[in-house]
């Protein structure tokens, strides 16, 4: 078969061309100046329930900048926005009808801030909107793989506080929303009023209900219990989940190993996006205007009907062998089965293993004792580091600082290797490929505070 292709005509200038020539005629679009209350009307018109504006140089986001102008180069402001979730769904102990209301609104945002984006490109500003949760940039996984932080934004735009649950809080609608975001090139006039009071009410339920503990009365935050557990199904828990199928050596020791209804938990998440195993935290959450008083009303009745069904459940929690969520659970939450995991926070060099050792650290192990460890690891993946417990808490710095207990020297993939257990620290002890000064000892504490 003979295809005829059509005889090419003569080149036209650029400056010629008839689309250049009415372009020219027309001349280009001024972008329209905006202001807060302007953007405010086009995110309520589009579904928003709330809104806000804060510009890209804000001290708070100065994180978000590199993120957000690798997005959008042009990125100036962003629009912050808030949905109204439904908080009965949401505190239901049927946990697939709170996933659905996360789901359903979590659509519903992305679908509002594309409105968004799109009305303000309209106007000559140019405008995208990041997925409120996922897909993310998984290139970059472990590290950020998020565009922009929305609630680090909402906060900074005046539409809400970071609450103890580290959920942010609105005033009016509490706890029971999600955020969304617009990168835009457009300078918005105008900033918010100062929201002058913490929305939280200080009634530590989420404290209460958390079911690995979490959230601890302090203010301080296991954030390694709430990644195990809540997110299972998420990233590298899937990846746990791959490694179990990988190491089984059939399908009877695989079932022995994930029981059945887990598996099939597993795959809906992946038929039907992935599902939190609790966020109680936000269930029980009474604060903002519009929620607070049944709370105050019958504060007996508000525990019975909304924190008691969840609370008793009986359901698997997900927690490393050693850490404070396990201990928790045996002593909180007996009716609840402990299900023994990998951690889900796993470093993929030195320098990572280093950042992430503030979230994965575990207080129980840390008390009543105290030393202070020096790293000096070489090669490509150096680092030196100096890490601090004492009596429960850590303190990590950079550089080698003060007088040591423990000096440890490796290479940082030797490092790692141990880290991670691939590689035995007696061995590398042995070959002289890790050398150690000081309280040996202190190793195996140090280690314990860190469990995998």
């Amino acid at each position: 078969m003979v295809i005829m292709q059509k005889p090419r005509s003569a080149a036209v200038p650029l400056e010629a061309h008839p689309t250049v020539l009415a372009l020219r005629g027309r001349g280009a679009p001024a972008p329209e100046p905006l202001t807060l209350e302007r953007v405010r009307a086009i995110a309520l018109e589009a579904g928003a329930d709330d809104a806000g504006v804060v510009s890209l140089e804000h001290p708070d986001l100065l994180d978000e900048v590199g993120p957000a102008r690798s997005a959008l180069p042009s990125a100036r402001s962003i629009v912050s926005l808030v949905l109204r979730m439904h908080p009965d769904d949401i505190r239901s102990p049927t946990r697939s009808v709170a996933n659905l209301e996360f789901h359903r609104a979590g659509h519903e945002v992305d679908e509002i801030a594309q409105r968004v984006a799109t009305a303000l490109s309209a106007l000559s500003h140019r405008s995208i909107n990041p997925a409120m949760a996922f897909p993310m940039e998984m290139d970059a996984f472990p590290g950020r793989t998020w565009i922009v932080s929305q609630k680090r934004v909402a906060v900074a735009a005046q539409l809400g506080r970071m609450g103890l649950h580290r959920n942010v809080i609105h005033p009016k609608l509490g706890s029971f929303v999600l955020l969304g975001a617009v990168l835009t090139s457009a300078e918005i006039v105008g900033s918010a009023e100062p929201l002058t009071f913490d929305p939280c009410v200080n009634c530590k339920l989420c404290v209460a209900a958390c079911p690995v503990g979490a959230i601890e009365p302090s203010g301080e935050f296991r954030f390694s219990a709430c990644y195990d557990h809540n997110y299972r199904e998420f990233m590298t828990g899937f990846e746990d989940f791959v490694e179990e199928v990988a190491d089984s050596k059939n399908r009877a020791d695989f079932r022995d190993r994930v029981p059945i209804a887990q598996s099939a938990s597993m795959w809906q998440s992946l038929a039907y996006k992935p599902n939190y195993k609790a966020a109680y935290c936000v269930a029980v959450c009474p604060a903002g205007e519009d929620l607070l008083g049944p709370f105050l009303a019958d504060r007996a009745g508000y525990l019975e009907h909304t924190v008691r069904p969840l609370t008793s459940r009986v359901e698997p929690v997900y927690v490393v062998a050693g850490s404070d969520a396990q201990s928790h659970v045996a002593k909180r939450f007996p009716h609840k089965t402990v299900k023994v995991v990998r951690s889900s926070l796993r470093p993929t060099s030195a320098v990572s293993f280093f950042r992430a050792i503030p979230l994965t650290f575990q207080r129980g192990p840390a008390r009543g004792w105290r030393a202070t460890f020096h790293f000096d690891l070489t090669g490509p993946d150096a680092v030196r580091a100096t890490v601090r417990i004492d009596d429960g808490t850590l303190q990590v710095d950079e550089g080698l600082v003060g007088e040591a207990d423990v000096l440890v020297q490796a290479s940082g993939s030797v490092w790692l290797d141990i880290a991670t257990k691939r590689r035995s620290a007696v061995l590398a002890v042995l070959t002289r490929r890790l050398k150690v000064r000081g309280d040996r000892s202190l190793l195996t504490r140090f280690a314990a505070c860190f469990p995998r």
